[in-house]
């Protein structure tokens, strides 16, 4: 990874955030590191990074807590450390809205093959507002359009992969990259059924190699995933619009609707 920028490591534990801290340095970013919560959501103010990694067991607030905060400053990419290897970890940290999840212990090597992953997929603006200045703004350059082939459109809702962007009906929607990228997926299979494990490999960017070994966990990870985007689309699940379940297998679109 070529000058990945910055990153947070926030965990109270000295030796697993020395060693969180290494690895970071050996993948080229500029490490800032916090031994609790609080300090961890300052550093984030403070150096507003590409990164941050959050252990779940803090001394002074809950880790789920410290990425809510974090979530209100910053977009940047989050993976949660937990020495629990339980499913309810694991579906909590992502619907909390972290990109990824390793276990303590856990292997350098993974962790840096996880972040590589996490790079090679478009990073979103910040969520919080930006600082007003007395200087005048200058006058924006009109957007370019959008090219034909980067917009996909189905039954009213139109997800645009050069922006990184989906409305419905004319009201964009805030999605995770998770989100984004499952929507995107089964968009651009038009129909087609995709697995649970293609899904996987979809949010992992590919990490996964078809036949790396796929746990129950994460095909869980997936279903909260597909929840949360049903949840944001308004879908109903008994008449749904745009995402069908098939049964024991994973999902697809919805046909096409005449309206």
């Amino acid at each position: 990874m070529r000058d990945p920028g910055v990153a947070v490591v926030v965990e109270d534990d000295l030796d697993v955030r020395n060693l969180v801290s290494t690895v970071l340095t050996q993948s080229g970013f500029v490490v800032h590191a916090a031994g609790d919560g609080r300090a961890g959501v300052e550093a984030v103010k403070e150096h507003n990074p590409t990164l941050v990694t959050l252990d779940v067991g803090l001394p002074d607030i809950d880790g789920y807590e410290v990425l809510r905060r974090i979530r209100g400053l910053s977009d940047c990419y989050v993976i949660m450390l937990t020495a629990h290897n339980e499913e309810i970890d694991t579906l909590t940290a992502l619907q909390a809205g972290a990109d990824d999840f390793v276990t303590k212990p856990f292997r350098p090597r993974e962790v840096r093959a996880r972040i590589a992953a996490m790079l090679r997929r478009p990073r979103g603006g910040l969520t919080s507002e930006q600082p007003t200045t007395t200087a005048a703004a200058p006058a924006p350059e009109p957007a370019s359009p959008a090219r034909p082939d980067s917009v996909l459109r189905h039954n009213g809702l139109e997800l645009d992969k050069d922006t990184r962007t989906v409305t419905v009906r004319g009201e964009e929607l805030v999605l995770t990259r998770s989100e984004f990228d499952l929507l995107h997926e089964l968009l651009r299979s038009s129909g087609a059924v995709r697995t649970k494990g293609d899904l996987v490999r979809v949010v992992r960017g590919q990490y996964y190699r078809t036949e790396t070994y796929i746990s129950e966990a994460d095909e869980r990870a997936i279903e909260v995933h597909i929840g949360n985007l049903r949840r944001k689309l308004g879908e109903d699940p008994r008449s749904p619009r745009w995402l069908m379940t098939v049964r024991g297998v994973g999902y697809r679109l919805v046909p096409r609707r005449a309206d």
